[in-house]
This record gives structure tokens, C-alpha cells and sequence, in this order.
């Protein structure tokens, strides 16, 4: 049960609009420090532009051509900080940038902005790059386009396959250090009282309950809402005016097999029709695609990759990689999401800045208000420490130091701790090895936290799919200790079972199953989130093309 009386009883020093990955490190940074903290989410944790990034925690290589090298060594310092602090969801991932003669940028170009990335990321602790020429590039792609290609670099950056579970070890972290975090849960109102929010309305998503939580006499709010930061902002009461922060735009992903060519490394290339770099990732087993950059304006809680995008995505691949021979048949999952950038008229979506400006309200007549327009998956917890610096310096006060930068996320564990080994021999009668290498991976150091469960109920060591290594015990860990209260929230954010197996559509009759025996879900329960669930892969995440297949076999499961 969620105790709202108790919230509303309560005054916060720092209340954040926003349960992504930037509201979640500005959470634990300010938890960290002292602060009394709410965090606010509508929906679940993770669930906006945090979950439909491209998994990637890089330097930004491009960013180099934008003169942003502030923003480059920001990030190159940021992704140190990760591979350091969450060895778990974080790994080295090499990248090779093919050059073509006509159709890219030249390759003494391309080296010079390798050497630029090296100088910029002079504290790392992966290899710096290497440039090959065409036939010693070819020879190690062999399943490469050989058209003109003049040859290319390799570098690494990094890769975080889960991205979600990045921002729910922020969260929990936040929550273990005294922060109120609650998903589900809808700001309808900000109450100004003189030049000062006061007051912030609420509504329990899921149950339509509505509360009000107190604003302390020198209390900030920080929304961190992303795209749907004018959403907020439009919420503030008595009516004031305030520009627009927002001007975001669609990036699209598609999720296929691996397919003959693919290299075991990363691909970041131009598409050959009209130069726009995308990626061509490894991830998870199979090979992740994108993304698109395309100016949104339509309803962002209904954001979807179209036909074009997706055919766009498929032929750009096949043009890169000619055996690869894609279609739409191939199409496993897709995604799409919009990107909180700051609102620019008049410009290329490509030339729109990836810097994060926190904007403070005050000048619109609302002293303890601040918006962060932007911040990228790579930056967030040097973005929330500079949020809760600014929180401090608005409240008159000496900012303790910041300790987000030498403390591990709860989850941080070496592939090589005698954890690992000690779980692998005790449940090997009953989990795979694979099952528990990837529930070390998934909750670091915490994966004896979901083998506790098994310990309790041995039948929670089967597997929630025959296809992949997750076990039963994470649905009711998911649950009992992860906040989550949705099919989605288990199988998309909790786990990436719904992107790795048919929409997560074959797991949900052993989801209902699992919560009606261990959560205590009804059958109606289970009912009902099964209808969401349909709902919602249908508007966000089925193609079109698909629909009607799926629709027919889901007639036929019923």
C-alpha cells in the first residue's frame, strides 16, 4: 500500500517532477547530501526517453563537428565514471567507422576527429583508436560494403544493455540514502503562493487517489520531466507565462537477429542515401538499429516507429551491409522515443544542440523552479549534481561535497567476485549457469537478494521463458521489492524479456500465474493488466505491418 497521508504530512527540501534517469541521479545526489527528497513519476521509472535510448554511454564523436567540446569531455569523463562505478550495466564496446570515398566524411577528417576523441578522454581506461585502410579494414569486416571504401577507425566507447536497470539503481539508491520515490503518480497542479511554489497536487495513477504535498518554506522543485517538461510547466497555478522550453524530436530503433555480416563489433556509419549517422549495435544476442531524428510534435505518450522509419532503418543496414538482406520479416521489436531538446525554430533536427541547460524560472516569476531542458543517458549524474549545487546556492547554503562521483550504484560487482562463483555451486541443482551469470549481470552484487526467493520457493528457479535465462523469482522480486505494479514494468524495465521475445507476449500467461501465487494478485488483476499490456504494445511498439498477425494469434491464445 502507498501511504499517501503520509507524503502529505511531510515537507520536502527538493521535490523532483520526473522518475527518469536525470530525475533519478538528482535524486540520490540530493538524498546523498541531506536533503529531504521526493521523487514524482507518472508512469514507471525509466519508462520515458531513458528507456528508448540507444543503450549507449559514449563521448558523443559528432558532437567534435559542433565545436561542443565541453560536452565531449563531459561525457568521455562521465562514461570513466560508469565503467567505474557500475561495472555490472556497463561495458566496454568497440565501434568502427567505415569511410567511403564521395558518400562520407574524408578519412583525414575522420582521423583527426579520432585524435581529438583520444586527447579529450585522456583519463580513460580503454585503448585508444586505431585508423585502417580500406584493405585492412576490409579484411577484418569482411561482410562490409566494399564500394569506394577508402577505409576507417576503431574506438571504444561504452554500452549499457540495460539501460532501465541503470536508472532503478539510481532510484533505490536514492531511496536506501531517505528519498520518497513513487512511480505512478501525476502532478496535476503546482501552487504558487507569492513568487513561490507552495504546494504540489497529486493523483495516484492507478487508483485516482489525489493528495497534496507541502513545499518547505525554502524548498525547490526540480522538473525533470524531459518531454514532457511544458506539460508541467503548463500546470503551474495561478497562470503565468512561460515560454516554450521543449522542441523535441523522434528517434526510432529496430531489434533483428544477427545476420550474416554482422561483426561482432559495433558499426556507427552514414546512411548512404542521405549521410545521417545511425548505429549498428550488438545487444543481447541480437543486433539493435538506429536512430532516427525526426521534429515530433504529436502526443507523447503515444510515440511509435512508423513504416517509413523502420524501411528507412532496414535499407540503410542492407546498404551497409549488403548480406544482411533485412526485411520486415525480421523485425523482432521496435522502439521510439523523443528526445527533450531544447525548443529551436528554423534549424536542421541535426544541428540542435545535446547540451543540457538547466533553466531557472525565476526570471517568469517563480523563485524556486528550475527546468532542465536536455541531459543525455552518458551525463546524468554530473547533471544532477550541478541541479542539486544550484539547489543549495538558491537556498543560501554551502553545498556539501557531492559524493555521486566515488560511490558505486548498490548493483556494482566485478565479473571476477567470489559471489558469482559461490551462487554458481549453490544453486547449480536448480538455476543454470547462464541464469545466474545473467542475474549477477542484470542486479549486480543484489542478485542474492532474487536467489533469497528461490531459496524460500524452489519452483521460482524455473524460467519465465524457455527461450531466455530470466527466472520466475524476478517477477516477484520485481514486485515485492522493485516497485513494479504493471505486466510492463516487469517485463520492459525489469527485465528486456518484452524486447527479446515476441513483444513479451508468451510470458504473460506465466507472469499471471507467478503474481497470483507469490504477490497475491486476483485473476481480474492479471486480467486487466494482460488488456493494458495488449494496449500498449499496439500504439508504442507492434509495427503496423504486424498487427494484424498478431492480433490473429492473440484470438487464437485467448
Amino acid at each position: 500500500m502507498r501511504d499517501w497521508q503520509a507524503i502529505a504530512q511531510a515537507t520536502y527540501d527538493i521535490i523532483v517532477i520526473g522518475g527518469g534517469i536525470n530525475g533519478a541521479g538528482t535524486a540520490r545526489d540530493a538524498a546523498l547530501r541531506g536533503l529531504k527528497t521526493l521523487v514524482l513519476e507518472k508512469n514507471d521509472f525509466a519508462s520515458g526517453t531513458s528507456s528508448w535510448s540507444s543503450r549507449l554511454v559514449h563521448g558523443g564523436l559528432r558532437y567534435l563537428e559542433q565545436f561542443e567540446f565541453s560536452l565531449v569531455r563531459e561525457s568521455l569523463r562521465e562514461r570513466e565514471v560508469l565503467l567505474r562505478n557500475a561495472p555490472h550495466l556497463v561495458h566496454p564496446l568497440l565501434l568502427t567507422v567505415p569511410v567511403y570515398r564521395e558518400r562520407s566524411r574524408p578519412y583525414w577528417k575522420v582521423w583527426a576527429g579520432m585524435v581529438l576523441y583520444d586527447i579529450f578522454s585522456y583519463d580513460k581506461s580503454v585503448p585508444i583508436h586505431r585508423m585502417l585502410r580500406g584493405g585492412a579494414l576490409q579484411q577484418v569486416l569482411r561482410g562490409l560494403d566494399r564500394e569506394n571504401l577508402a577505409g576507417g577507425a576503431q574506438y571504444y566507447d561504452a554500452q549499457a544493455e540495460y539501460a532501465e536497470r541503470l536508472c532503478l539503481e539510481n532510484i533505490f539508491a536514492a531511496q536506501t540514502a531517505g528519498a520518497t520515490v513513487c512511480n505512478y503518480v501525476t502532478v496535476t497542479g503546482l501552487q504558487k503562493s507569492g513568487d513561490r511554489l507552495s504546494h504540489v497536487e497529486c493523483r495516484d495513477t492507478l487508483t485516482g487517489e489525489t493528495f497534496t504535498v507541502q513545499v518547505a518554506p525554502d524548498g525547490i522543485v526540480v522538473n525533470t520531466a524531459g518531454p514532457w517538461v511544458d506539460k508541467v510547466l503548463e500546470r503551474v497555478s495561478p497562470v503565468w507565462n512561460c515560454d516554450r522550453q521543449i522542441g523535441g524530436t523522434k528517434g526510432s530503433h529496430i531489434i533483428v537477429d544477427r545476420f550474416p555480416g554482422m561483426p561482432d563489433a559495433a558499426l556507427y556509419v552514414e546512411a548512404k542515401s542521405d549521410k545521417r549517422p545511425f548505429f549498428i549495435l550488438p545487444w543481447l544476442g541480437k543486433v539493435l538499429i538506429g536512430t532516427t531524428d525526426l521534429l515530433f510534435e504529436g502526443d507523447l505518450d503515444r510515440v511509435k516507429a512508423d513504416n517509413s522509419e523502420i524501411d528507412y532503418l532496414l535499407s540503410e543496414t542492407n546498404a551497409i551491409i549488403p548480406t544482411a538482406n533485412l526485411s520486415r520479416a525480421d523485425i523482432k521489436f521496435t522502439y521510439a522515443g523523443v528526445r527533450p531538446l531544447p525548443y529551436t525554430q528554423g534549424k536542421d533536427t541535426g544541428a540542435f544542440t545535446r547540451k543540457h541547460i538547466l533553466h531557472d524560472h525565476s526570471s517568469e516569476g517563480v523563485n524556486n523552479l528550475v527546468s532542465l531542458i536536455g541531459g543525455k543517458l552518458t551525463t546524468y549524474r554530473h547533471v544532477g549534481e550541478e541541479i542539486v549545487d544550484w539547489v543549495y546556492q538558491k537556498r543560501g547554503q554551502t553545498a556539501p561535497p557531492c559524493l555521486t562521483l566515488t560511490t558505486p550504484l548498490p548493483g556494482c560487482i566485478s565479473a571476477t567476485d567470489p559471489k558469482i562463483q559461490s551462487a554458481t555451486r549453490q544453486y547449480a541443482s536448480l538455476i543454470s549457469r547462464e541464469s545466474i551469470s545473467h542475474l549477477f549481470t542484470l542486479y549486480g552484487a543484489q542478485a542474492t537478494q532474487v536467489l533469497d526467493l528461490v531459496n524460500a520457493s524452489p519452483e521460482l528457479a524455473q524460467k519465465i521463458s524457455p527461450n531466455l535465462p530470466d527466472i520466475q523469482a524476478q517477477i516477484v522480486y520485481a514486485v515485492k521489492h522493485e516497485l513494479a505494479q504493471t505486466y510492463l514494468d516487469i517485463t520492459r524495465r525489469r527485465t528486456t524479456i518484452a524486447m527479446q521475445d515476441y513483444y513479451g507476449l508468451n510470458a504473460l500467461p506465466v507472469l499471471a500465474e507467478v503474481l497470483q501465487k507469490h504477490c497475491d494478485w486476483t485473476s481480474e488483476q492479471c486480467d486487466r493488466a494482460r488488456t493494458e499490456y495488449y494496449d500498449y504494445m499496439r500504439n508504442n511498439c507492434i509495427p503496423d505491418f504486424q498487427l494484424g498477425a498478431i492480433d490473429a494469434q492473440l484470438k487464437v491464445l485467448q
